[in-house]
């Protein structure tokens, strides 16, 4: 039966979506309409070892394979599997952070244990620093929930550290959490061992929560990096980390979170539990990896660093030998954030726009992760071949050669 309409006013959206950005995808649009004009578009937007050829370790595919063929394709405990994240407490205990697995979550993906952590802990109208730039997952999820991210500077000149005296000015009554990405993304930065006490210093004198966002611990360029966690094991902690980056899984959305053991955190592991227990569970077929990636074999990671070392390197001299363009070397993970000296009255995004429709090749502008637009800084992912990189950066300097009048 053909129902009679008697409105044609559209549906309303709410307001909150209006808060709401993030770029690393947002650009992807505009790239989709320059490849349906014929241009080849190279990615070079998402940190995604998987799309550059990278494999997932066969062990963890065993894993999830014999889950799936053995029926574990039911609901889970919303906290996760015990196998799961006794491997995952293991893991941080061995590392310097003693952690019972009681207070270990399995999340899908980094992504949703840091919302869970953010919801948890921070009201609306609530304050949490991050770094600038940072990565916009957390201004999105403040966004959503209506709190306020106060960004603190990081100085490229001093190898992307925190300005910690910028830091300690932001703090106010209305400051609940300071977020840590460290490696970093977007910088691929690493801090210093006394940038680290400085922080847990600040945290702890402020009553802060410390969120550690440490999915690239396992790529420094020189071998793992310890958990912040491990400087003060008594800290109030929240670490989380996935198989998204060192363990080439990506698309698994797998991660966890480890509440550290200090009992100031113990009223938020009771809130985190009760918000996990409001979305059922995280995948569990592959939840069988974290324990196959964490007690297994990861020889993988000796020759995927070595990889990034060599890209690294490579960006790094290419982009030195751009004229206009300068470039903190990153010592971890695949990213890095060159700085061009744009003309007056450009942006970031009108660089990296018309760098993507003269040449295919797509960048993120520096703005998306919190950056003034005019500073002309961009993240890249460097993750393709050497060969592919070379040709993607002699597009990069030809173009920009041109855009700066050079």
């Amino acid at each position: 039966m053909t129902v009679a309409r008697t409105s044609s006013t559209s549906i309303s959206v709410a307001q909150r979506v209006n808060r709401f950005t993030y770029a690393i995808r947002n650009i992807v649009a505009e790239a989709q309409r320059v490849e349906a004009a014929g241009k080849r578009v190279r990615y070079l937007n998402i940190g995604d070892p998987v799309a550059f050829g990278f494999v997932t370790p066969a062990h963890l595919v065993d894993a999830v394979e014999r889950a799936i063929r053995d029926g574990h394709n039911g609901y889970g405990p919303s906290q996760g599997l015990a196998s799961a994240r006794e491997a995952v407490a293991a893991e941080y205990t061995t590392r310097g952070f003693p952690v019972g697995s009681d207070r270990v979550f399995i999340t899908a993906g980094t992504s949703e244990g840091i919302e869970l952590a953010l919801t948890a802990i921070v009201d609306e109208d609530g304050d949490v620093l991050v770094p600038m730039p940072t990565y916009p997952l957390y201004t999105a999820v403040l966004a959503k929930i209506g709190a306020r991210a106060r960004y603190y500077r990081t100085d490229p000149a001093r190898g992307w550290m925190p300005d910690l005296e910028h830091l300690r000015g932001l703090v106010t009554p209305a400051t609940r959490a300071l977020v840590v990405i460290d490696p970093n993304n977007p910088t691929g930065a690493m801090y210093s061992t006394s940038t680290r006490r400085a922080l847990l210093e600040l945290a702890d004198r402020h009553g802060l929560a410390i969120l550690a966002d440490e999915v690239y611990g396992d790529l420094g360029y020189d071998g793992p990096v310890a958990p912040l966690g491990s400087l003060d094991p008594d800290a109030a902690i929240i670490s989380f980390s996935s198989l998204s980056k060192a363990y080439l899984a990506p698309g698994w959305r797998t991660g966890w979170m480890a509440i550290g053991r200090s009992p100031r955190l113990d009223a938020v592991l009771g809130a985190i539990r009760k918000l996990a227990d409001g979305r059922l569970c995280s995948t569990v077929p592959t939840q069988y990896a974290v324990t196959a990636a964490l007690t297994g074999d990861r020889s993988h990671q000796t020759s995927f660093r070595a990889a990034l070392k060599e890209r690294a390197a490579l960006t790094c001299e290419s982009l030195a030998a751009m004229p206009g363009v300068t470039c903190t070397p990153p010592t971890a993970a695949f990213y890095a954030m060159p700085q061009i000296a744009l003309p007056a009255g450009r942006t970031d995004e009108d660089y990296v726009l018309a760098l993507l429709r003269e040449t295919g090749v797509l960048c993120v502008y520096g703005s998306g992760f919190g950056l003034p637009a005019a500073d002309g800084f961009l993240r890249l992912v460097f993750l393709a071949p050497p060969d592919e990189l070379r040709e993607i950066y002699r597009l990069m300097a030809e173009f920009t050669r041109g855009y700066l009048g050079i």
